[in-house]
């Protein structure tokens, strides 16, 4: 694992420090992260193995980066990655879909937030901003896209509170019946508030 990025983050009972994963160590790490994805998100057992090779291959897209939510004893709390968004990339499709034209400036220089997750017993405490502006942290790109069921929950009101904005409401992604928000904001983050 990369050496801790300086940057610590309060689960409620132990220290916390945020760590980026390289491309490889990813991969070596997948079914541990895939199991914070499961549990986040409340999905039936063995979801996770089912997306394996889709987030191995994601790991080889350009400008990737993941960071983790580790503690002192090496247990994972949270992750989150994502990777610069371009044409030919099936999200990047999906949105260009609902929006309607390629030359709509939200799908212009920016960052796929593809996942942000912490355990169900580490919410709260703030790991998901932090992990979130960690992953953010100098990137290239001018914008920041990512997408999340329509509900009201703390996801939600993380990304408000960052300042993001509506792209496209209630989309419905190919074979997925669920509605989705598409939500985008300008990048760099506002430095947090005190």
């Amino acid at each position: 694992m990369a050496e801790p990025d300086g940057r610590t983050a309060d689960a409620g009972r132990v220290p916390i420090v945020l760590r980026h994963l390289d491309p490889a160590e990813f991969r070596l790490r997948v079914r541990d992260l895939l199991d914070i994805y499961v549990a986040a998100m409340r999905y039936p057992a063995g979801t996770g193995q089912a997306r394996t090779m889709l987030w191995v291959e994601h790991s080889s897209r350009p400008g990737f980066d993941c960071v983790v939510a580790v503690d002192e004893t090496g247990a994972l709390h949270g992750l989150a990655y994502g990777y610069r968004g371009l044409p030919g990339q099936w999200w990047h499709g999906e949105v260009l879909r609902g929006l309607g034209s390629p030359d709509n400036l939200w799908l212009l220089d920016y960052v796929e937030l593809t996942e942000l997750h912490v355990r169900p017993a580490s919410q709260g405490g703030g790991l998901g901003e932090a992990m979130l502006r960690a992953l953010m942290a100098g990137r290239s790109e001018g914008k920041v896209l990512l997408s999340t069921p329509e509900a009201t929950n703390r996801a939600w009101r993380l990304y408000r509170r960052l300042g993001f904005v509506d792209v496209l409401r209630d989309f419905r992604f190919t074979g997925d019946p669920r509605p989705f928000g598409v939500l985008g904001r300008q990048l760099p983050f506002d430095p947090p508030r005190g």
